[in-house]
């Protein structure tokens, strides 16, 4: 491939791995596979080419995340690097800060057990659970 046409794009699962969002290129391959990445609002194949001006739907923790490409990577470097070639859309940014807000609040609501079940709780927890199987 020429200097040119690498300039012009690269494939969708290298440019996800490039930029980090995951930590092996067989990683991204699966999530465009299993429908978790979008390019401009549809779906598509690893091999797609990704240009800049494109925009990425991911989805990240169960929330969608929206980026546009700013740049292609030529290797993957450091995550300082990598963050220069996307930026989050504001609403994306919000809509995730939002909802990370709801799994704290949901967090702390939380009843948390004030220790590990001794034996005996164990054995009452182990009935219970083959109870309603």
């Amino acid at each position: 491939m020429s200097a040119d046409e690498q300039r012009a794009g690269d494939r969708l699962d290298k440019w996800l791995w490039h930029a980090r969002f995951y930590k092996t290129r067989g990683l991204a391959t699966e999530a465009i596979q299993g429908g978790k990445v979008h390019l401009n609002g549809e779906r598509v194949k690893p091999a797609h080419r990704v240009r800049v001006g494109d925009r990425l739907s991911l989805s990240i923790d169960g929330a969608v995340a929206e980026f546009e490409v700013l740049g292609i990577p030529e290797r993957r470097g450091p995550a300082p690097e990598a963050r220069g070639h996307y930026a989050e859309t504001p609403q994306s940014a919000e809509r995730r800060a939002f909802l990370a807000q709801q799994r704290r609040l949901a967090d702390i609501s939380r009843p948390r057990p004030e220790g590990r079940p001794d034996k005996h709780d164990r054995r009452r927890l182990m009935r219970l659970h083959r109870d309603q199987s």
